[in-house]
């Protein structure tokens, strides 16, 4: 039944109460969309804005510090699931000479960039964050570091690897921070995997393998995880929020 004519054909009154709960209806989706699309960013950026300033007054921020999120991006659960961890993405702190002496990330997302960090943790789950960092012997010196930054750095503008391969072409977040810091100190931070290693048997994890790679998996190929990287032994928690 065509709705028009059944419109037509109610009281007036009726039609006129329909007519308000359309409106208050309409009114209600818009206030949530606006809340969703403006409101509650600007307000997790403004929040993270005060939680970076007390780290930094606290000088517990350093150059190549590792910083750990539940992202909310569309493949972040399957990784939890495969992983058995709630940290899905990660990436490389350092301080940038903007002028004003900021705190970046160094992330490999499409495409690798720099993100300012409160920017990165106000788009993770919760505005939850893990920060560590290397504790060896001797410790990392500030060259090392810069070396750190230097090697990471040559990723900038390339593809995030959805399919998590090894090669340099394309690359993924933990990737990143892995190769950066054993290229730049010789340190293996966290243990590499193969595929087959990961528990794949979700309907959650399933569905993204069967997305990327179809039928034939790479259950070979090396990896290397945010959750291994998160667990080395070579990093103590420096923040958590």
């Amino acid at each position: 039944m065509a709705i028009g004519p059944w419109i037509k054909n109610l009281p007036q009154k009726q039609r006129t109460r329909l007519a308000r709960s359309l409106v208050l209806g309409l009114s209600v989706v818009a206030v949530l969309w606006g809340l969703k699309v403006y409101y509650l960013p600007s307000l997790r950026l403004k929040q993270a804005d005060h939680v970076v300033i007390g780290l930094a007054d606290k000088h517990r921020l350093r150059d190549g510090d590792i910083i750990f999120q539940t992202s909310r991006s569309a493949q972040s659960q399957a990784i939890q699931f495969a992983t058995g961890s709630k940290y899905s993405h990660c990436g490389l702190i350092f301080q940038t000479d903007t002028g004003k002496r900021e705190w970046y990330v160094l992330q490999a997302v499409q495409p690798v960039k720099w993100t300012p960090l409160a920017s990165w943790i106000a788009r993770g789950e919760g505005g939850h964050f893990v920060i560590k960092r290397p504790r060896v012997e001797p410790p990392l010196s500030g060259q090392d570091l810069q070396r750190v930054k230097t090697v990471g750095e040559r990723f900038v503008g390339k593809d995030y690897d959805l399919y998590f391969g090894w090669s340099d072409e394309r690359i993924y977040c933990s990737e990143l921070i892995w190769k950066a810091y054993h290229a730049a100190t010789g340190l293996e931070i966290g243990k590499l995997q193969q595929l087959r290693d990961f528990d794949l048997s979700d309907p959650v994890v399933a569905q993204k393998l069967k997305e990327r790679y179809g039928d034939k998996l790479p259950l070979e190929e090396e990896v290397i995880s945010p959750a291994s990287i998160f667990e080395s032994p070579l990093l103590s928690t420096i923040a958590e929020e």
